[in-house]
């Protein structure tokens, strides 16, 4: 194995150790990325390459290196963003045609100019669903990346996230910074085999982020370990410390529903979930199945008025909507922005106040244990198949997102895992979530869960 290929499949903390030892150097972590991306197979991951911004942020990550003063533990690692932040210098597109020739950005947002503020490499800007609307990834204006585990037949990257996900998964960056409004880090991450993170709305600045929804929308991780994204986190918030510390598993609850998240599942992703549930009991956590109501209630609401993403995307969008660019929008995402042209005051009011409801009934449900489930119901589909048929997309759209979407209206934080594989060798994963606020609580246990269960 070449220096090259370790070093892509090494994860942001392990490249940062490295980087402390001597063993390698911010530079040639820079170069063997770059010399991965030019000759990745798995399509349009990057939108955009930030060449010689990524030379200069690693060049001065070696001068610190060599005079003894590193920024912390991830400096000199390289990061990829997701095209919806601002990078100053490049543009943002969101995937869209619409965007593609916009003006330049003349400003960092300000979690990019945290985490170069912590020393990281930030390599470009990579693909997603457009608007970053959809759960499966696909993108009719850049392409669609290919999912590095689908064999000769393309497959989902996962949605919105896309690029996030196969760049990871492929060994192309060490870690990316996505979003998550109804599951666009966990589902990615689920579909390529890789660890995502949805922290609690608020946790971390947006500005400067396109939105989808402004109540909805999240920033998070996507990378190789739990570890990395407690290090990204600490970094995304400014801060140089984190009160994360490894959990004991003897004092962990889990509580796995009884109804609604395993409806459906493909009999490899109940048994991967079931298997590390059972090393996490010989561990010493206690597992526990309940049914609960606020689960249902949740998707009710949402089949009786609609859903917050759809209303507050369309009020973003609305303008657009009417004018001529419309018709150069993805039908599918112009489809689901229409639906929330027809929602009512009724239905968002409505919406707004079950929310707030169930966001206390899951809390009291859960009484401190953690929420289980699959992160999605099955392993990444076919991408030709959802390109020939838009019923068969949005069927298979809305499924993929039922589990994570929960998390987001029931304002959880979240984390996906790796559960095993399917007999196909696709990614199955695992989904620990922990009611809002709680960030620090479920990375705690997630260091320990993903030590004990070792599937990664």
């Amino acid at each position: 194995m070449s220096r090259m290929e370790t070093i892509a499949d090494l994860s942001a903390a392990t490249v940062g150790r490295r980087l402390l030892a001597g063993a390698i150097d911010p530079v040639t972590v820079l170069e063997s990325c770059l010399e991965r991306i030019a000759r990745d197979p798995h399509g349009p991951v990057f939108l955009e390459l930030t060449g010689e911004r990524a030379r200069r942020e690693a060049e001065a990550a070696a001068r610190r290196y060599r005079e003894g003063r590193p920024l912390g533990p991830l400096d000199g690692v390289p990061v990829a963003w997701k095209d919806l932040f601002d990078l100053a210098g490049s543009r943002t597109t969101a995937a869209s045609a619409i965007y593609r020739d916009a003006p330049p950005k003349t400003r960092d947002a300000p979690v990019v100019a945290n985490l170069a503020a912590a020393g990281m490499v930030s390599l470009g800007k990579v693909n997603l669903s457009e608007f970053a609307y959809s759960g499966l990834g696909l993108n009719p204006h850049f392409g669609t990346p290919r999912n590095p585990h689908g064999g000769s037949e393309p497959r989902a990257p996962g949605g919105s996230s896309s690029g996030s996900g196969v760049a990871v998964a492929a060994g192309l960056a060490p870690c990316s910074i996505g979003t998550d409004t109804g599951g666009s880090v966990r589902i990615p991450a689920a579909f390529n085999g890789i660890v995502g993170f949805k922290t609690t709305e608020g946790r971390i600045d947006k500005r400067d982020v396109f939105s989808l929804s402004s109540t909805l929308d999240t920033v998070g991780p996507l990378a190789r370990s739990v570890e990395d994204c407690v290090l990204l986190d600490m970094a995304l918030r400014g801060l140089t410390t984190s009160g994360v510390r490894r959990a004991d598993l003897s004092s962990l609850r889990l509580v796995v529903p009884t109804n609604l998240v395993l409806e459906g599942v493909e009999d490899a992703v109940a048994a991967n979930m079931w298997a590390v549930l059972e090393r996490l009991a010989a561990a010493g956590a206690r597992v526990e199945q309940h049914r609960l109501d606020v689960l249902d209630e949740a998707q009710d609401v949402s089949l009786r008025h609609g859903s917050l993403i759809a209303v507050e995307a369309y009020l973003r969008h609305h303008a657009l909507i009417a004018s001529p660019a419309a018709e150069r929008i993805d039908r599918r995402v112009m489809a689901r922005l229409l639906g929330g042209g027809k929602m009512t005051a009724i239905d968002l009011l409505s919406i707004q106040q079950a929310r707030e409801r169930g966001i206390a009934a899951l809390s009291t449900a859960l009484d401190g244990a953690l929420l289980v489930m699959p992160t999605t119901p099955h392993t990444a589909p076919l991408v030709a198949p959802l390109e020939a048929d838009d019923e068969h997309f949005h069927a298979v759209n809305m499924k993929t997102l039922r589990n994570t979407a929960l998390g987001n209206f029931l304002r959880t934080c979240g984390l996906a895992l790796p559960s095993g594989r399917d007999a196909q060798g696709l990614p199955t994963s695992i989904l620990f979530s922990a009611p809002g606020g709680e960030d620090e609580r479920l990375l705690s246990y997630g260091l320990s869960i993903e030590q004990a269960i070792d599937v990664l």
